[in-house]
């Protein structure tokens, strides 16, 4: 779990590069279309578009982005069965579907964009700075901590001769001495970011890079939009 989380800070684009501002506003588009639209037709579609991109990627990939979207689907086609026995079958089909749908493309986009490419993304949609602090920071300091708490946890196992039976207090003892930890690790943050002048404001810079490949995104977009206004007409 933790060697995820640390990819998350990591990830390289690979392939086609495609302008990260656009890659998420064509995600949201995508997502918005998906809740609002009431055809089975537009849904098929737009299944088929996530797939055809689904395949344009890497097996690794492939696999990462199934093992989210396809649990999520399967709990909620779970919640959803008592409503077949009042004669809803099209309902729990179609919402499945759209959930399997939102979470894959939602999954692939954080798969195949750098972190900081998502975070200058947001700032230019408006988002506000608390707001993408808080998700940087506890995205990078997560890992951080569990590291920490890993490491606490192999030297009580190295220590520990026999078996221990007093595991609860081991692991309160490990619990405060992780909550002193993240207290000092946040007070040298904000001394660093202090130190460098960090207001809480995000500033995005005047280069904004485009790629010749972000043509696709946009006309994929204006397709998504001409079956949605005409399957849900």
């Amino acid at each position: 779990m933790l060697s995820k989380i640390r990819s998350l800070g990591g990830v390289r684009e690979g392939g086609i590069r495609f302008n990260a501002a656009l890659k998420v506003a064509s995600t949201l588009l995508l997502v918005v279309l998906l809740s609002l639209s009431h055809s089975f037709f537009f849904i098929l579609f737009a299944g088929a578009l996530i797939l055809v991109i689904l395949s344009f990627q890497r097996a690794e990939l492939i696999v990462r982005v199934l093992k989210v979207s396809l649990p999520a689907a399967a709990f909620s086609f779970v919640i959803l069965l008592p409503s077949l026995s009042w004669g809803n079958s099209t309902g729990v089909v179609m919402i499945t579907a759209k959930v399997a749908l939102s979470v894959t493309i939602v999954r692939l986009l954080s798969a195949t964009t750098e972190w900081g490419s998502l975070t200058r993304a947001l700032k230019i949609f408006f988002v506000p700075d608390l707001f993408i602090l808080v998700l940087d920071i506890t995205v990078r300091y997560i890992a951080l901590l569990g590291d920490f708490s890993l490491a606490m946890l192999y030297a009580l196992k190295l220590r520990s001769v026999g078996r221990n039976r007093g595991k609860a207090a081991s692991l309160s003892g490990i619990g405060g001495t992780l909550f002193l930890k993240s207290r000092g690790m946040a007070e040298e943050m904000h001394a660093a970011m202090t130190c460098r002048c960090f207001t809480g404001n995000y500033r995005v810079g005047r280069e904004r890079r485009i790629f010749l490949a972000d043509g696709i995104p946009l006309a994929l977009d204006g397709l998504l939009l001409f079956v949605f206004f005409l399957a849900d007409a």
